[in-house]
């Protein structure tokens, strides 16, 4: 049985180098190419924040509701029925799961190889994907331990993880000239003012991308001390203080460099101090950078490990992945498939590859369908019955769910189709396994 020996600190630790990953030191340009001034970069940045902190209500909820193993996993099949509707979006949440789980971490060890180039020289590919994988090796070999230990590490890595960002702010604030980041047009570069919207939802991509991870102590719901206080506490310090220090970097790189050097640079991050402290410093830098990116993807790998370990347990996925390790307690099988497939991912795709459908394929899946769950849940249960309210329900929710169409519409037509196609696949791949087994649609549900 999963232990409750998770702390606020170690949960919030867990949540915050979940968050900083590569992420925001690969997608800085990104953003900075297709808003084209500074001033507009940073509304970018913030409006992903928003994003998050309102959708941190939802998880909030369902979160104090359902602290259990899994997050979404659970909080799906509760919502809409544990015996009818509930099957089939849970079955559909661990389906792209076991795809987005291992694509992710194969996201952030192929970026981690790609800034270990600005260490070591250019890489041949191949060496460049086996140094992936060995990142990917060593996270399993970190995380095959019991979950006490686990949260301990965490805040090690969490203090890398602040210690990176502090540099990096420190560094852009001392030596930078806040006059620059203002200087030229408000607007300007790859968009124009009739194009703003439009441009703002493009760029907001890779800001919510570089986000996630604000809910991962949901999947640990089982594993957190006191998880009525815990798990909304965390999320919202999570989200708040990386948004702070996520600004704060934005504003300190925009203060040394010019626009359009961040929009061209491979390294921004190492550019920056490079240009202000000198190569050693770069050097140091892009060092905690590589830690920064393990530490993110230990906590990434870890909570993902919960969902299909939940899903098992109530016979909607493959029995393997129900077993625990026989002395440790923590789902072994999990962690050693989903980190297989990442390494199978990460030999065979590039980083443009698997980054590129990561938000789409979750929206409709993941956020928006248990927005939806949230509401159907409170109307069947009465808001008394959850632990923790958000501040005035409905309004949350309800930008929750046009927040996040409108970052799905925003994508490119391939990543939409392929957000629409891999549910749809799910749901055929369900009604053959519960025809198979005689389940729900296939057999009335239960009446207990």
């Amino acid at each position: 049985m999963l232990r409750r020996e998770l702390s606020f600190l170690q949960a919030t630790a867990i949540n915050m180098i979940d968050m900083v990953g590569i992420g925001p030191f690969v997608t800085t340009a990104l953003v900075a190419a297709t808003m084209g001034s500074a001033p507009m970069a940073l509304l970018a940045w913030c409006v992903g924040m928003s994003l998050a902190l309102v959708d941190a209500s939802v998880w909030s909820e369902l979160g104090a509701k359902m602290p259990e193993a899994g997050g979404s996993y659970t909080f799906l099949r509760e919502a809409y029925g544990r015996d009818t509707w509930g099957r089939l979006m849970a079955f559909l949440f661990v389906w792209q799961t076991s795809f987005q789980a291992p694509l992710v971490v194969t996201s952030g060890a192929l970026g981690f190889a790609k800034y270990l180039a600005f260490v070591t020289g250019p890489l041949d590919p191949l060496f460049s994907k086996l140094c992936g994988v060995t990142v990917i090796i060593v996270l399993v070999a970190l995380l095959y331990r019991r979950i006490g230990d686990v949260g301990k590490i965490s805040v090690v890595l969490w203090a890398c993880v602040v210690t990176a960002l502090l540099w990096i702010i420190g560094a852009g604030f001392y030596y930078g000239s806040f006059a620059q980041i203002t200087s030229g047009a408000f607007v300007q570069g790859a968009v124009g003012n009739d194009a703003i919207w439009a441009a703002l939802g493009i760029a907001t991509i890779p800001t919510i991308y570089s986000y996630l991870g604000y809910y991962n102590v949901c999947h640990l719901g089982a594993e957190v001390k006191d998880p009525v206080r815990v798990i909304p506490r965390s999320m919202y310090i999570s989200i708040i203080g990386i948004g702070v220090l996520y600004l704060a970097m934005q504003t300190a790189i925009y203060a040394v460099l010019p626009v359009g050097e961040v929009a061209s640079s491979p390294f921004v991050v190492s550019t920056l101090i490079n240009t202000v402290q000198g190569p050693l410093a770069a050097q140091v830098v892009t060092g905690l950078v590589l830690i920064v990116a393990v530490a993110s993807l230990f906590s990434v790998l870890l909570g993902y490990t919960r969902i299909p370990y939940a899903a098992a347990k109530d016979g909607l996925f493959f029995s393997v992945f129900a077993r625990e390790h026989p002395t440790k307690n923590f789902p072994h099988i999990a962690l050693l498939a989903l980190g297989g497939i990442a390494i199978v991912f990460t030999m065979t795709l590039e980083l443009g590859d698997a980054i590129k459908s990561i938000i789409t394929m979750r929206v409709f899946t993941q956020f928006v369908a248990q927005a939806i769950g949230l509401i159907m849940l409170r109307r069947r249960v009465g808001a008394g019955a959850m632990p923790w309210r958000m501040w005035l329900y409905p309004l949350p929710v309800l930008l929750t769910i046009v927040g996040w169409i409108w970052i799905f519409s925003s994508a490119k037509p391939l990543q939409q189709i392929l957000g629409v196609v891999a549910p749809l696949v799910g749901v055929v791949v369900y009604l053959a396994l519960a025809g198979r087994n005689r389940t729900w649609p296939f057999r009335l549900a239960s009446r207990e």
